[in-house]
């Protein structure tokens, strides 16, 4: 293994500040959709009625998908612990949360409010995201800068997306 490990707290890191800010949604997240769906409806008339309707969450669905999202950032955490920081699972899920964070201020710049997420984005997952990425840089890992970033952002909505349509699934059971 080329350069020196990386320590559990960058590693473990991500699952913990993944963890801190999904707590905040879970608090948050079907109730905050209930209450501005009717706002952004009248703000975005030609948004189709599918959409509005996925944004009917239950607390059971909001608690299904954070559990299966947990899922995953703990594979990837569990990834980057055994190789060091040198996952390219690790790095990538480290970079999609990262700039998922840039997604919660761009969704409450957007909605001009609080949406989920958007207290714990620039205190929990950017400081934490940022500070990992250098750790990880220090250590000699490799970061892979705009590839794993693109990676990261392009497979986020993919995995968000999938891990959603399974919780509503099972959530319906």
């Amino acid at each position: 293994m080329a350069g020196k490990p990386v320590s559990g707290a960058v590693t473990w890191g991500l699952f913990a500040a993944w963890a801190v800010h999904d707590a905040e949604e879970l608090a948050t997240m079907a109730r905050w959709a209930a209450t501005a769906r009717p706002r952004l409806q009248e703000r975005f008339p030609r948004v189709p009625d599918t959409v509005w309707r996925r944004m009917d969450l239950s607390q059971r669905e909001v608690n299904t998908a954070i559990g299966l999202m947990g899922g995953v950032v703990a594979a990837a955490s569990a990834a980057g612990a055994r190789t060091g920081g040198r996952s390219r699972f690790f790095g990538t899920v480290l970079f999609g949360f990262g700039l998922h964070g840039a997604v919660h201020l761009a969704q409450s710049a957007a909605y001009r409010g609080y949406t989920p997420g958007a207290v714990t984005a620039p205190l929990v997952v950017i400081p934490y995201s940022v500070w990992a990425v250098r750790r990880l840089a220090a250590a000699g890992a490799p970061v892979g800068g705009g590839r794993s970033a693109a990676v990261g952002l392009a497979l986020f909505p993919v995995v968000a997306g999938g891990v959603q349509g399974l919780a509503r699934l099972l959530s319906r059971r």
